[in-house]
């Protein structure tokens, strides 16, 4: 953490579905040198869309929600006549999408409307298809965000009471919410840039699902450890959410198009599935999601045989820098793609050019 300039790391470890270690290091405001402990509320950014989809496969057990039908059903109108949507009047694509096109990122819109490819940021951003939906993958918060949007304005689901309800509640999560609480104040993680500049900490007033959570390592950690034993989901529906969706061709996650696609991941078999990435690692079926933002780098990482996790939190945009050497070792040498997730380490700054990173190929007794 030193040497990579990360003011804070909670940690978390599952062993056979148990969390057996949390550990917060360093300090959650350096400014105050207040240490940052395992109840300290941290940003999840995108943990939030993996918490998501496990509530909307809990959706599919109750029979609330059909993953291959169009979201067209679940609404009153069509899409394009709901003002969040009308940039898509005159493109009948959007009935294409289903929440399982939804939950892999195969929407075919861009990360967000405001963040177009190769485009500087604009808030005026316009949505449109990049390609039809289903035929490609392409990381989409935009899509998250309709699936909610869907389930709320037609299939009568209140997402953030849902959550807390059915995860939150059931799993002892009592510092985690999808939208700020005041009680959050007296031990919160403020982020910071690259340069150790304060960031804060942002007080979300309404539920995103593709990133408005605030909670704890030791919160999530116990949603990992159910997430991985399959906890509230029948086991087909379990194996389902697992399953790979879409296979991953493009070099790095970001940006979301315009990369140049590679091979360099097919020895992992890189993919997919809903709401999680997943790959093969040299012990079997491994799941994983992201979380970053502006002072805020995480990562929860499962081995789905023996599952085996870890969880990383970081109030540090350098956070992700140290990622891989933690993951190797707290699990191993697993073949985690932190090429493509763009966890380029702090002590190979020259493996961030193309061509440069020594990819993993899984062997049957481990990686090459």
């Amino acid at each position: 953490m030193a040497q990579a300039h990360v003011p804070g790391l909670a940690l978390a470890l599952v062993r056979d579905g148990q969390v057996v270690y949390v550990k917060g290091y360093g300090e959650r405001d350096t400014g105050r040198q207040l240490p940052l402990q395992a109840d300290t509320v941290m940003y999840a950014a995108s943990l939030t869309k993996a918490t998501f989809a496990y509530g909307v496969m809990m959706m599919a057990d109750e029979g609330r929600i059909d993953l291959d039908r169009s979201i067209d059903a679940l609404l009153a109108k069509p899409l394009p006549e709901y003002d969040k949507y009308a940039d898509l009047a005159g493109d009948e694509r959007w009935r294409m999408l289903t929440p399982r096109i939804l939950l892999s990122h195969r929407s075919g819109f861009a990360n967000f409307r405001f963040w177009q490819p190769g485009k500087p940021y604009d808030p005026d951003g316009k949505l449109f298809f990049y390609f039809d939906p289903g035929t490609r993958f392409a990381y989409s918060g935009e899509g998250i965000n309709l699936l909610q949007f869907a389930l709320e304005n037609g299939g009568g689901i209140d997402v953030g009471d849902y959550l807390r309800t059915h995860l939150f509640e059931r799993f002892g999560m009592t510092r985690t919410s999808l939208t700020w609480r005041k009680e959050f104040e007296g031990n919160v993680a403020i982020g910071y840039d690259e340069h150790g500049r304060a960031l804060g900490h942002k007080q979300r007033g309404s539920v995103r699902a593709a990133g408005s959570m605030d909670t704890t390592v030791d919160d999530y950690a116990h949603l990992l450890a159910a997430m991985v034993r399959g906890d509230g989901l029948r086991p087909a529906t379990h194996a389902a959410w697992q399953a790979p969706q879409v296979r991953i061709r493009s070099a790095q996650q970001f940006p979301t198009m315009g990369v140049a696609d590679t091979d360099d991941d097919d020895g992992i078999a890189l993919s997919y599935a809903l709401g999680i990435a997943r790959f093969e690692s040299p012990r079997g079926p491994a799941w994983f999601k992201e979380g970053h933002d502006d002072g805020t780098n995480n990562l929860a990482l499962c081995l789905a045989r023996s599952r085996d996790c870890v969880l990383l939190m970081s109030n540090s945009s350098n956070g992700e820098s140290i990622f891989p050497q933690l993951i190797e070792a707290t699990l191993g040498p697993v073949c985690f793609p932190w090429y493509w997730a763009g966890y380029i380490p702090f002590d190979h700054p020259e493996w961030k050019a193309p061509g440069a990173h020594p990819p993993c190929r899984r062997t049957g007794d481990g990686p090459a």
